[in-house]
Order: C-alpha cells, then structure tokens, then sequence
C-alpha cells in the first residue's frame, strides 16, 4: 500500500507540473477513462470523450489524433516513471514492478484499454515501447545493435511479456506486481538473461 500510494504522489506530481497544454490531455485522459466505465474502447467516441470533458472536438484533435493515440499517450505517461528508475540503475525487475503497480492503480483503465484489437491498440503499443527501450538499453551498453539470435529471442520475449500482462490485467490481476515481474523475469530465455546480466540490467 504504501509503495501504490508514492507510486500515485509521483504521477499525482508529475501532473501537477505539467504544461498548460499537458494539463489538457491529462483532462482528456480522464474524460475517456470515465466513459470506460460504462463503453468499450472500441465504442467510445470523440465526441463523448469532449462532452464528458467539457471542451470541443478542436481541441480534442488539437492534441491526439484519435482516441488510441489519446490511450497511447496516457499509458506512455504512466510507464516513463518506471523506465525513468531503471535508467536510474534500477533493474529489469524493479522497473517492472512499478510499471504493474501502475497498471493495477489504474485497472479499469487498462482492462478496457487492452480489450482493443484496432491496430492502434495499446497492446501493440506496450509492446514496441517495451522492445524499443530494451534496444536502446543494449545500444547504449554496446555501442551496436544486438545480433539477429539476440534481436529474435528479445523481441519473442517482449511479445509474451505484453501477451501476459494483458492477461494479467484481464482475468483479474490475480498475481501482485512483484509476483507478476518476478515471473517474466524468470521466463527470459537463457541467452538473453545472460546478456542482460552481463550489461547489468538484471
């Protein structure tokens, strides 16, 4: 509980810091976070998520492109402060935990949002999120992208590692978010556990 409610200060700061325009998107986040609660993803409309915000469709377009690109970038806000810690040092598995305790903070959120199968999804999204920041982890550990064993076994591993959440998320969140990352951790395959040791990111 206690770890939720700093993991919540955090984003409740980062909020509070934000840009006029940022203050805008984060009303609008929370217009379609409460339409979720009574539509799927799928049906929700532009025009309710501006009603329930109390703005206008310009604005609304003004800042995303559509109410994917709206979920994309809220969720791209929640998991930053996870990849922040572990640009900080933190390990693979640290970073994970906050992501899930985020994910779980803001479950109804997330239980809709992966529900989506548009090509948009957030579940694609998460997913080259994710590949990208390991790339980059490695890049910036080497100085060269990982050979094509190493990229095929990352990019497999990535896959199932947003396969599993979002099933985590969907049947109910029945492991915690430390159970949940120590079992991803756990499934890396050998290979890329060994180089992820090796570059100090485990």
């Amino acid at each position: 509980m206690k770890e939720e409610r700093n993991n919540q200060e955090e984003m409740t700061g980062k909020t509070a810091e934000c840009k006029p325009g940022e203050q805008m998107k984060y009303r609008l986040a929370d217009a379609i976070k409460e339409c979720m609660r009574t539509t799927a993803v799928d049906k929700i409309t532009v025009k309710q998520i501006v009603e329930n915000c109390g703005t206008t469709r310009q604005t609304f377009y003004r800042h995303f492109l559509d109410k994917y690109d709206l979920i994309n970038w809220y969720f791209d806000k929640l998991v930053q402060i996870s990849f922040d810690q572990m640009g900080k040092g933190s390990t693979v598995y640290e970073g994970l935990v906050k992501k899930f305790t985020f994910i779980r903070q803001e479950r109804v959120f997330f239980a809709e949002a992966f529900r989506s199968d548009d090509q948009n999804s957030l579940k694609e999204h998460d997913f080259d999120l994710i590949l990208q920041f390991y790339l980059d982890k490695m890049m910036e550990k080497t100085r060269r992208k990982p050979e094509e064993e190493l990229g095929f076994l990352l990019e497999m591993y990535c896959r199932g590692s947003v396969y599993m959440t979002v099933k985590w998320v969907l049947t109910g969140m029945k492991f915690t978010p430390e159970e949940l990352a120590g079992f991803l951790v756990e499934a890396m395959p050998k290979k890329l556990e060994e180089e992820f040791r090796r570059l100090g990111l485990l």
